[in-house]
């Protein structure tokens, strides 16, 4: 086999592409990664997922120091901040990850190629770039990701009207930040920059924040960033956006149509959404088959309509999180080793890490009624946990639904401190097909945040013990 020839050529190399890899060149597969940032570990390592949360923890530490401490008996002098500290631990954190996944291919033995990569013929991969050559494979994987979705008519430039991208790294604080869209992205990138003194003004195109979430938990999630500072106007539409110097102009109206209104900002962030990214690929040269949003088309095995060619992650659709692509990622690479590998889509978890964080998995409220599925919820408050109260983090609550007859868990929610590290136990439950009185009827640690998981299961059989 030429240097030049794979097995598995991914062109790709974010949390789906790199794991993906690293698992096809553990199961013996000659293993090649083509990316062309530079820089592995896709937009979740260098400019999504990893940088928001380097913020979120330094923002969270400076906003503590400054309004929270005095509560457990700690004074502190006049905080300060540290704009470019802040940003190179940021900076630090992606930088030591991105090494560490090129560490990662070395030990697995899988080939780092630098470029941009395009499918020119089945089993063929031309790259342009630094690492420019040909290359062959029995198969291909597109693991591209995604972009920011544009607003029309509004001209991202990173600097006054920023994505994103662009809100992880402003050189200083801005006054006023008007962002457009009440989801996850949005509402994080806006807790950063609220903890360190910015007005932040959220416009939501729909009636709610967190508009995917279940109903209580975006109701809940409101009150509480309401609280912090943030303001709101959802069923609210932006029809224009006028930069003018260092400041911007955001025209809105109500979405059901009246009078408009315009709101002075010195930073606007669009943050509706993502779509797929295929551009340069080829695809259509080589007859690969979009849907109507231009997602990539699959069959159950990860394969599209082109013998030989695969897709995963983002540009597939779906859930766009880095774990759902990654789990995607192993579950190819078993199955082009001839293996079964499998993803379960219905226990994908989703975390929002504001504070507190936002966790879920399975379905919400809403999606039961609307399918007409029977269920029974149980709930729990952080205020009844004996730990949270000793932390002063009594914001939220977990709630469990789970099917009347049954008992199995078909759905969890819960809005509270560490959130995300808590619902891995209801997701563990819910891959084994558990029901409710399994989380019950398990044994927690006291004090611990994990009991009020345990009180919501419970609830859900009617005898919780501490509400």
């Amino acid at each position: 086999m030429s240097e030049n020839n794979f097995d598995v050529v991914i062109i790709g190399g974010g949390p789906g592409g790199y794991v993906a890899a690293i698992r096809a060149a553990q199961l013996g597969l000659k293993t090649a990664c083509v990316e062309k940032r530079g820089a592995l570990g896709g937009t979740c390592l260098n400019v999504g997922c990893i940088p928001s949360k380097a913020l979120l923890s330094a923002s969270h530490h400076y906003h503590a120091a400054g309004h929270e401490l005095a509560a457990f008996g700690v004074k502190v002098g006049k905080v300060e901040i540290d704009l470019a500290g802040m940003m190179g631990h940021k900076d630090k954190v992606v930088s030591d990850n991105t090494k560490g996944i090129e560490f990662l291919f070395k030990k697995n033995k899988v080939t780092y190629i630098i470029g941009a990569g395009e499918i020119t013929a089945p089993g063929q991969v031309k790259v342009t770039g630094k690492d420019a050559k040909t290359l062959t494979a029995k198969h291909i994987v597109i693991a591209t990701g995604s972009d920011v979705t544009p607003l029309p008519g509004v001209a991202i430039d990173e600097d006054v009207i920023v994505s994103s991208t662009g809100a992880l790294a402003l050189p200083k604080v801005p006054k006023h930040m008007v962002v457009i869209g009440g989801g996850v992205i949005g509402l994080e990138l806006a807790t950063v920059w609220g903890r360190l003194g910015t007005k932040i003004t959220v416009v939501e195109f729909l009636d709610r924040i967190l508009p995917f979430n279940d109903g209580e938990v975006s109701k809940q999630m409101q009150r509480i960033l309401g609280k912090q500072g943030m303001e709101f106007k959802l069923g609210t539409k932006v029809t224009k956006v006028e930069k003018k110097g260092k400041k911007a102009t955001v025209t809105v109206e109500p979405a059901a149509g009246g009078k408009a209104e315009a709101i002075e900002a010195d930073c606007v962030l669009v943050a509706i959404g993502r779509k797929p990214y295929t551009d340069g690929l080829g695809l259509d040269k080589v007859g690969v088959a979009l849907d109507k949003r231009g997602f990539v088309q699959i069959d159950g095995h990860f394969q599209t309509n082109v013998k030989g060619v695969y897709a995963i992650g983002d540009v597939v659709g779906g859930a766009m999180l880095a774990h759902k692509a990654e789990e995607e990622g192993v579950a190819l690479a078993e199955i082009l080793a001839g293996q079964h590998g499998h993803v379960n889509y219905d226990v994908i978890p989703a975390v929002v890490y504001t504070w507190p964080e936002v966790a879920s998995v399975g379905k919400t409220e809403e999606q039961l009624k609307a399918d007409g599925i029977a269920y029974k919820a149980g709930k729990f408050p952080f205020t009844a946990n004996g730990r949270a109260r000793s932390m002063n983090e009594v914001e939220g609550f977990v709630k469990i639904l789970a099917c009347p007859t049954t008992d199995k868990i078909l759905g969890a929610h819960i809005v509270g401190p560490n959130a995300g590290d808590l619902l891995a136990e209801v997701v563990l439950a819910m891959e084994f097909g558990a029901a409710s009185e399994d989380i019950a009827r398990t044994c927690h640690s006291h004090p611990g945040l994990g009991e009020a998981v345990k009180e919501a299961a419970l609830a859900v059989l009617g005898r919780p013990l501490h509400t």
